[in-house]
């Protein structure tokens, strides 16, 4: 940050209550954060692995 800016009449934290009530903050372990470079990579993934979890209890219980 440029030493200019100036932040005397600044809040620490005057939004944090309503940021965290309207997020949901996940930490990944460094070696599965090396994996995915973004957030929208990590969700891509969830998504397919939550439709293969869809489609697969589908099938349960059925027999060819």
């Amino acid at each position: 940050m440029h030493k200019s800016y100036d932040f005397h009449a600044g809040e620490r934290g005057r939004y944090s209550k309503r940021y965290a009530a309207g997020s949901n903050i996940v930490v990944l372990d460094a070696d599965v954060a090396a994996v995915f470079p973004d957030a929208e990579s990590v969700n891509r993934a969830l998504r397919a692995c939550g439709e293969i979890v869809r489609l697969s209890s589908r099938r349960v219980g059925r027999r060819a």
